[in-house]
């Protein structure tokens, strides 16, 4: 299985955890805020991360308070709320098809070259 980063290149982690896989591995990078994100992707990466999809989002960002997402307990919405703000996805986020790991710190990308 390949390994993918979702890769934000103006991200210093992001960069950082990118040069980890680089170096010993065949990485395919999506650069989610060009290409977008869609429902399934989400749910598949969040159903690999195994945690609350809160984990997979920046809390901290305007649009997330904007859009008044502390409020919201559904998985499904705060899915579709990534899905329609690609900014809200947590970076860098690291998958090999079985399992998904936001990479912060960067050397959590590691644990993808064994």
């Amino acid at each position: 299985m390949s390994t993918k980063i979702y890769h934000n290149p103006r991200c210093s982690k992001s960069r950082q955890a990118l040069a980890i896989l680089a170096d010993s591995a065949e990485v395919e990078i999506i650069e989610y805020l060009k290409t977008g994100l869609d429902i399934a992707t989400l749910t598949d990466l969040h159903d690999k991360i195994d945690g609350d999809v809160r984990a997979m989002m920046r809390t901290g960002e305007a649009v997330y308070k904007e859009l008044g997402l502390k409020e919201i307990d559904d998985s499904a919405a705060l899915l579709a709320a990534i899905a329609e703000h690609p900014i809200l996805l947590e970076r860098p986020l690291v998958t090999n098809g079985k399992r998904a790991v936001i990479c912060r710190p960067p050397e959590l990308a590691s644990s993808f070259l064994d």
